[in-house]
């Protein structure tokens, strides 16, 4: 993660900032529970609903207004993802709008409940130091396209949002061997009231989970805008190879960070 954090001003008056709270740790509780006593039973299109119904909930509680724009252009089949990260709040905002399987760095299966929770959803953890393990993850990903979609976030990092940097090719790889379409799509977080791009949901530097969610609650008046761009394939018809489909993902969503972020 990039090493600056942004700068943070209260608006959430204190009682109200302190009932939020428990309503984060309530809505986590019964998303504990959900897992535990719902999911084992459940096919994958309940598990979505679910999934669906959860983050939203949470972006209402963060006070994160959603906003997707040109969401037909996603295939109405599987489809790999691919996304700039600025927060953790992230793939609660991608699940709102359509749930997915991602992509994880290892130390996020180690966090407190929400490392067991992204266990429970089916996250997929990658050691970004072994390419080994990176050659397994790819495999297993392949085999989860066919049947799911899933998205990465291929900057290996979060950033404060405002530009993108180098998307890492290895994990595109899963879209060639599958044989399915590529998406980019560029998220960014805006204040409600002003417009103007904001850096407070920025999960940046040695900031901690907790931190970050102080902050956001300090704060609601978000608004987070998934764009998705059209899809590239990749297959015998078009053999783009991994490094063609990371520029290309990259390039489209450095053009949207540039114009509407800075």
């Amino acid at each position: 993660m990039t090493s600056t954090k942004p700068s943070v001003a209260s608006n959430t008056p204190f009682l109200i900032y302190i009932a939020l709270w428990s309503l984060v740790w309530l809505h986590v509780f019964r998303g504990v529970v959900t897992l535990l006593l719902l999911f084992p039973f459940l096919n994958i299109n309940s598990k979505n609903h679910h999934i669906q119904r959860w983050s939203k909930r949470l972006l209402k509680i963060f006070g994160v207004k959603l906003l997707v724009n040109d969401a037909n252009l996603l295939p109405p089949s599987s489809y790999l993802l691919a996304a700039n990260h600025v927060s953790w709040l992230d793939i609660h905002a991608i699940n709102a709008f359509k749930p997915a399987r991602f992509v994880a760095k290892s130390e996020v299966a180690s966090w407190p409940i929400f490392g067991w929770m992204a266990k429970q959803l089916g996250t997929v953890f990658i050691k970004r130091e072994s390419s080994r393990h990176a050659k397994q993850v790819v495999e297993g990903m392949a085999k989860i396209l066919k049947t799911q979609p899933v998205c990465i976030f291929p900057e290996g990092t979060s950033t404060i949002g405002k530009s993108v940097q180098s998307f890492k090719p290895n994990l595109f790889e899963a879209a060639a061997i599958s044989e399915v379409p590529v998406c980019a799509l560029a998220l960014a977080y805006f204040d409600q009231n002003t417009g103007q791009h904001s850096e407070v949901p920025a999960f940046i530097g040695d900031m901690g989970l907790i931190e970050s969610m102080a902050n956001i609650l300090k704060n609601r008046r978000l608004r987070v805008e998934l764009t998705i761009f059209a899809p590239t394939n990749a297959g015998p018809d078009q053999p783009i190879d991994r490094k063609e489909l990371a520029a290309h993902s990259q390039e489209q969503i450095a053009q949207y960070l540039t114009k509407h972020c800075n």
